[in-house]
């Protein structure tokens, strides 16, 4: 009786073993880790066991990434890199199939696409040459950045003006990535070639703009102004020097970059708004990629997104990334503005650019111009 007892005691445990060491299970417990480390303890023990997995597990830990925390995902590619790694070792296969399909599979998770990526090329020697040509128009910025990468090399070495002109402006409908694009643009210009830079990047060029309204001791970012309220093109309201009137400014520059110090008058403590239509055939999110060495806050539609209250750190493009999603037809974009009182001569800039994109970085154009994008989907 105690053997049989005992028997059904060992047969029990390890059912419930077993039923606690699935794949899924672990997963799970990994992925509830919380930002702040709620979790931790039975994550690091789950980690542990996913680790001890076999190979064929990789597709479905890969596919999980969806959905997880920062924190979660390094976790969950430490078990891929363990598993990975100890099945090299010994000389076994990994499953290449499978990783191939995952990484072609562009509704995955980037980062666990770009890992599977790796570890394929590091058993196969072809993936790279059989793979990232494919991937010009990829949604993952390094794919993209790779297959360009390889156009930009072919075209170094063509021997044909027509050839390498070819190369050139194929590689261009993929960058997004400024330093390739400089790369590209260079020799295609010298070619006589014509490229708008606004357009491939989606730079917002043509605007109204209203001001100068007071920043004395720095009131401005938060005093409510009444373009913030409302956006009435035909409306005048009392500004810092008297009356003010929206009136239209553009440019030209490759970057979108709007000098708000040379082509109206860099007024100090102060606020400037402006303003621009965007038109969008459907309901869809995208970034707005602000560079700016002033202090800033961003509508869209009536709805405040995100503000920095910082003066003259530097500026670059895409220096901030606020994500939003555009409703079908007319969309209203309000940006502010501010500029301190500050009299050192790095101090001086006053001025913006703006794009609109998507994650990747693949320039969102209005509906009326998308048809003639450098970017070509």
């Amino acid at each position: 009786m105690k053997r049989l007892f005992l028997a059904l005691a060992i047969a029990t445990w390890i059912a419930n073993f077993t039923l606690a060491a699935e794949p899924a299970q672990l997963i799970k417990t990994i992925k509830a880790v919380g930002k702040e480390g709620q979790g931790n303890e039975a994550a690091s023990q789950a980690l542990r066991e996913l680790a001890q997995a076999d190979a064929k597990v990789l597709p479905t830990i890969l596919t999980s990434f969806d959905g997880a925390n920062l924190l979660a995902s390094n976790w969950l590619r430490s078990a891929v890199e363990t598993i990975a790694d100890r099945t090299v070792k010994k000389g076994k296969d990994l499953p290449i199939v499978q990783l191939e399909q995952f990484v072609l599979d562009i509704k995955q998770n980037p980062r666990a696409r770009r890992l599977a990526y790796e570890w394929l090329a590091k058993v196969d020697g072809e993936a790279q040459d059989r793979l990232i040509p494919g991937m010009l128009l990829d949604p993952s910025p390094e794919f993209r950045r790779d297959a360009v990468s390889r156009l930009i090399d072919s075209a170094k070495t063509a021997e044909a003006d027509k050839q390498r002109r070819g190369l050139y402006l194929q590689a261009l409908k993929g960058a997004t990535d400024d330093d390739q694009v400089k790369a590209i643009v260079k020799p295609l210009r010298e070619m006589g070639e014509k490229v708008d830079l606004q357009r491939h990047f989606g730079f917002l060029a043509n605007w109204q703009m209203i001001g100068p309204f007071n920043n004395r001791e720095l009131v401005g970012f938060a005093a409510t102004y009444p373009p913030e309220n409302e956006v009435k093109l035909k409306a005048k309201y009392e500004g810092q020097l008297g009356e003010v009137a929206w009136a239209p400014q553009s440019t030209k520059d490759d970057y979108g970059l709007l000098d708000i110090g040379k082509q109206i008058k860099n007024y100090k403590g102060s606020v400037m708004y402006a303003t621009t239509e965007f038109t969008s055939s459907t309901e869809r999110p995208i970034e707005f990629r602000l560079g700016t060495p002033n202090a800033w806050k961003l509508w869209l539609n009536g709805k405040y997104l995100f503000g920095r209250d910082e003066y003259h750190r530097g500026t670059k493009m895409d220096q901030y990334r606020v994500a939003a999603k555009l409703k079908p037809g007319k969309n209203v974009i309000l940006l502010k503005i501010c500029q301190n009182e500050q009299e050192q001569s790095w101090a001086q800039r006053y001025q913006f650019q703006i794009r609109i994109c998507e994650a990747s970085g693949v320039a969102v154009l209005p509906s009326t111009t998308r048809k003639t994008s450098q970017l070509s989907r």
